[in-house]
């Protein structure tokens, strides 16, 4: 038996990262389980794993069950699929992605195969070994924070002036006083903000393509 250590990127921000080791026999239904613990998430929602590349294409899925979808080829069940079986190089990748209607991607590598002589069997596998980053938050602040965030808000209360603070009205007045340098600005702002959206464009076309059928 080996241990299996994966790199689970958040795909918004690669310094965000869980490192998770898993037996090669557990399926990958338990590391789908370790996935949302690491990053904090409910166990609510649809989620599927698909085969990869170094180039983060989207192969064959391994999926939590069979939903009312087109599949290029039929998905592999996480209950029944051993991680092991799916690994075909050294440095194997896959895609997950948790929740469709918020569609959260999760870039996975593998980093290291322990074997057995050098692992620690008295572990709970699957275990997180190395946390980097703070994680995205599933609902937002107050989703998460729950009761607490009412307490925080009164403690905090940001409808109140403050020492050192100007009012609305103030403000208004300062800016009236600097219109023209603000106009400027703005124009700049504009040109940029355009530059961006065409940037933004590129980037989404070349990252749509898919590849198909069950190369990885």
């Amino acid at each position: 038996m080996a241990i299996l250590k994966f790199r689970v990127y958040w795909e918004e921000e690669d310094a965000i990262y869980r490192d998770i080791l898993v037996k090669h026999t557990q399926h990958f239904s338990d590391f789908h389980q370790a996935i949302l613990t690491a990053f904090t998430f409910d166990q609510k929602h649809d989620a599927t794993f698909f085969r990869s590349n170094e180039l983060w294409q989207r192969g064959r899925e391994i999926s939590k069950e069979v939903y009312l979808k087109e599949y290029k080829v039929p998905p592999l069940m996480m209950e029944e699929t051993t991680v092991g079986s799916e690994i075909i190089d050294t440095n194997q990748h896959f895609v997950y992605v948790y929740d469709f209607a918020k569609s959260w991607t999760f870039l996975i590598e593998l980093i290291q195969v322990i074997k057995n002589a050098d692992s620690d069997m008295e572990l709970s596998y699957p275990v997180i070994a190395r946390t980097e980053g703070v994680g995205p938050m599933q609902y937002g602040t107050k989703g998460l924070l729950g009761e607490k965030f009412a307490d925080i808000e009164e403690k905090y209360d940001l409808a109140e002036t403050g020492e050192g603070y100007g009012v609305e009205g103030e403000e208004d007045a300062h800016a009236s006083d600097h219109g023209g340098e603000d106009d400027d600005d703005s124009d700049e702002d504009d040109s940029d903000d355009a530059d961006d959206d065409n940037n933004d464009d590129n980037q989404e076309s070349s990252s749509s393509e898919f590849f198909d059928g069950d190369a990885y």
